[in-house]
């Protein structure tokens, strides 16, 4: 699938972490619909039944972030950013284990009184290397003053923030919202060039507001994880070559970064996701430089992290340290 040399970064996957999808009181009608599309989508992708227990004796008594290390060498994975724990701390106790094989942003509410003050701890003590939001769970827009401070920072130090825009959760989710929209951090993304802007899910259903705010803003990236099964919900034909044809078009393959959305066990690495983008890269004839680029060398280019050996230099890196 690879040079021999290469090593596969993943920019997002979670650990178990508590999503609240507004008061999350959802009528039984509600919840049982979304039980039933999930179910349908589990034996589309034969993923096993999280419902019923694993019957893993070795499993039970293995740490989880032990699972996880062993999954990425069952694949060949080179590494795994996570993007959400129980709370930071959290996050940092189970990275600390593994300190070459993970990495973690800072999950924290952005319009909470002290989220800067949290934001620099899980960044300078913790070692967390970005910020992780949802556009939909967010209750003030990006643009709010309020939120100026946590910017900043975020600008001072170069650091990433992944947004979640478009549809969230199962079916029976967030559809509607003010800030559902990539769009939503238009204005800030203009005011701070310096923050690399992440948005997953290839926008997951805005996809074109998607494309508009990259033609705008040279520091937003797009994230390429999880099925994206939302592109069979668009009036119009959409696929994952057309996306990553149309992004490569845009962007180049600099802006473009791998990602899974591997979520937890027992389906572990959805390696699939992985196998299906390289598929649609490779019929698009992108060539082995883009490649590795899109699928680990730009994540790690964002996180600080040292590129495999053997990696192709960039022209514009060549021409900077000329």
């Amino acid at each position: 699938m690879f040079r021999s040399q290469f090593k596969v970064f993943d920019v997002h996957g979670h650990l178990p972490y508590r999503l609240v999808l507004g008061n999350n009181k959802r009528h039984e009608s509600v919840a049982r619909y979304g039980a039933e599309r999930s179910e349908r989508m589990r034996l589309t992708w034969d993923f096993p039944d999280a419902t019923i227990a694993e019957n893993d004796s070795e499993n039970e008594n293995t740490p989880l972030i032990d699972r996880w290390a062993k999954e990425l060498d069952k694949y060949g994975i080179g590494g795994l950013n996570f993007l959400t724990a129980l709370d930071n701390d959290n996050l940092a106790d189970h990275l600390a284990s593994h300190p070459d094989r993970f990495t973690g942003f800072a999950h924290h509410a952005i319009e909470d009184a002290g989220a800067e003050e949290e934001l620099r701890r899980a960044v300078n003590e913790l070692g967390l290397k970005g910020y992780k939001l949802f556009g939909p769970l967010t209750s003030i827009p990006f643009d709010d003053p309020s939120l100026t401070p946590v910017w900043t920072f975020l600008a001072e130090k170069k650091l990433p923030v992944l947004i979640h825009f478009g549809l969230l959760g199962h079916a029976g989710g967030i559809a509607h919202h003010p800030n559902i929209s990539p769009l939503a951090i238009f204005n800030t993304a203009r005011e701070f060039p310096d923050i690399p802007f992440i948005i997953p899910h290839f926008g997951a259903g805005y996809f074109q507001e998607l494309l508009h705010l990259c033609w705008s803003c040279p520091n937003v990236y797009v994230d390429t994880s999880g099925s994206n099964q939302w592109m069979r919900w668009m009036p119009y034909e959409l696929t994952l070559e057309f996306a990553l044809r149309k992004t490569y078009e845009l962007i180049g393959p600099e802006r473009i970064i791998f990602g899974t959305d591997a979520s937890g066990f027992p389906r572990g690495y959805p390696y699939r996701y992985l196998q299906d983008q390289v598929r649609a890269c490779r019929e698009l004839r992108f060539g082995e430089e883009d490649i590795e680029n899109i699928f680990g060398n730009n994540a790690r280019r964002l996180l600080g992290l040292e590129l495999p050996p053997n990696t192709i230099t960039k022209k514009s890196d060549i021409a900077s340290q000329a």
